[in-house]
């Protein structure tokens, strides 16, 4: 497991830590008290290419690693969870194009979110259809050249704010997983029968856009099509082996950025006389929080060089890494908040804000119970 940065790596990555000290960790605490969406990061992100990260230089992108993105992710993480979810969601939704889309797909969906031109979301949870993905109730029925899409989504990052949309539908209700088929919806803000609406009051990650979509027999070009219809399921699938490592970056990042602010505070606030680094307990807390923090790393690491080696045990790699960076980021922003007392619980000190970014960690990208299942049935099959 002794995966190191390469000298392109290292500086993407001091280039992104420097922009999300300067520019971005400023605005946290506004973006969290706003709720609002950060399109100043947006900009921030078109004007530096980091939108390119994710995607082959022969669709306009920088890189297609995902160890280099998520090394991205995690700086931006550090500083502010909202803002690293843009570059994380924006991966997610070109991921089916990247890995399900035909050449002529790829090049008219990809270097419009390479460039940031664009914005993407990935759309595949329903109301009553979380973590059984199969059980998804919306419909895409063909019309001639056409697919009509009727039904809704639900906690779908990006899904007001965001033009290129891949939507997962049921294309055959009787065949369950094997009828499900995955569209690419473009220019979906001005699209007719598509309508977006704001889910309000999270306890975290509040300047994200988080929607509830709603397809009123929405036309959708059958060239947007990405595949054969019902392959839509194992391409969902396999885009989260890909996406998890970034959620698991996040988690990371969060980590890392609650306890880098926990330590420079042990060092200046004084009980009894003296720093209170200086006592045993407080010791420990922080041992055990690197602890935590540098295993995760390690796994989130190596998962994302699988990825790029196109190596075995992807999928058993990136639930651990979502598993063990998530855990780690909940406790240790709760550490944080425990080593800052009164002033880690009120929101003039950023660790209360990172407590509460980190719990849709073990959330979203599929809960942490299945990635325990993912895990186990990945051990026990032989």
């Amino acid at each position: 497991m002794d995966v190191r940065l390469n000298e392109e790596q290292q500086l993407i990555q001091q280039t992104v830590r420097d922009l999300a000290r300067g520019k971005i960790a400023p605005r946290a605490r506004e973006i969290d008290a706003t709720g609002e969406f950060p399109w100043d990061v947006v900009d921030l992100f078109r004007s530096h290419d980091l939108f390119a990260l994710p995607f082959p230089p022969e669709y306009g992108g920088l890189s297609g690693s995902a160890f280099t993105l998520n090394v991205a992710i995690e700086e931006v993480a550090k500083a502010c969870a909202t803002s690293a979810l843009i570059l994380a969601v924006q991966a997610l939704g070109g991921y089916p194009i990247m890995m399900g889309g035909s050449d002529d797909q790829k090049q008219r969906f990809l270097p419009d979110l390479a460039s940031g031109k664009k914005l993407a979301a990935y759309a595949l949870t329903e109301p009553g259809a979380g973590s059984d993905p199969s059980g998804m109730e919306t419909r895409a029925t063909r019309q001639g050249n056409d697919y009509v899409i009727t039904g809704s989504k639900i906690w779908i990052t990006n899904g007001g704010v965001a033009d290129t949309i891949v939507v997962f539908a049921k294309t055959d209700p009787k065949a369950g997983a094997r009828g499900v088929s995955a569209f690419v919806i473009d220019d979906a803000r001005e699209l007719e029968g598509l309508r977006a609406t704001t889910i309000h009051g999270k306890l975290g990650i509040r300047g994200s856009n988080t929607a509830e979509l709603h397809f009123d027999e929405v036309l959708v070009p059958a060239a947007n099509r990405l595949g054969k219809e019902g392959s839509g399921f194992s391409l969902a699938m396999s885009v989260l082996d890909r996406s998890r490592p970034g959620v698991a970056a996040q988690a990371l990042g969060i980590a890392q950025g609650a306890l880098d602010y926990a330590v420079s505070y042990a060092r200046e606030r004084k009980q009894f006389g003296k720093a209170i680094a200086e006592f045993q307990a407080i010791q420990f807390m922080i041992a055990d929080m690197e602890a935590q923090t540098a295993a995760a790393r390690a796994v989130v690491y190596h998962a994302s060089q699988l990825i790029d080696d196109h190596a075995d045990g992807v999928t058993h790699f990136a639930a651990l890494a979502k598993l063990l960076a998530s855990d780690a980021a909940m406790k240790v922003t709760t550490d944080a908040v425990q080593v800052l007392g009164g002033y880690g619980y009120v929101n003039e000190y950023p660790v209360e804000r990172m407590m509460r970014d980190a719990k849709i960690t073990q959330i979203y990208e599929g809960t942490n119970q299945i990635q325990r299942l993912v895990i186990a049935r990945s051990l026990l099959k032989a």
